[in-house]
């Protein structure tokens, strides 16, 4: 089992940045993969970023590329999200996910380990 704690969400105004941050507890050493998702009221939950633990190889939404930056420590124990230039439909909750199995397919989209949710909510 894996555990995450997101923080780092809060209110600002539009263009403004946050930075998310997830910490792993538990089975980490099985990590195959880490993203971030966010899911918008009324909307689906989509995928935002998402890292392979192997490779390092990262995978960015069209909607936020050249705005977010995904990072892990050097223990790889906690993984971040850089935003920057917050938009107002970025507001969303934001879920740190976790997987432990090699699944095939970029990027990965299936996830057995789920955060409780972060609320970022960017203010025009």
């Amino acid at each position: 089992q894996v555990q995450l704690v997101e923080s780092g969400g809060g209110l600002v105004q539009a263009g403004a940045s946050l930075r998310l941050s997830c910490a792993a507890s538990g089975r980490t050493f099985s990590t195959t993969a880490m993203g971030w998702f966010r899911q918008a009221p009324g909307k689906e939950r989509e995928l935002v970023a998402t890292i392979s633990w192997r490779s390092g190889d990262i995978y960015y939404a069209d909607s936020v590329k050249g705005r977010f930056t995904f990072s892990r420590d050097s223990a790889k124990t906690t993984v971040y999200l850089q935003m920057n230039s917050l938009k107002s439909e970025d507001t969303a909750v934001y879920y740190c996910a976790s997987d432990d199995v090699y699944r095939g397919g970029w990027p990965p989209l299936t996830y057995n380990y789920w955060g409780q949710g972060t609320q970022v909510t960017v203010s025009s």
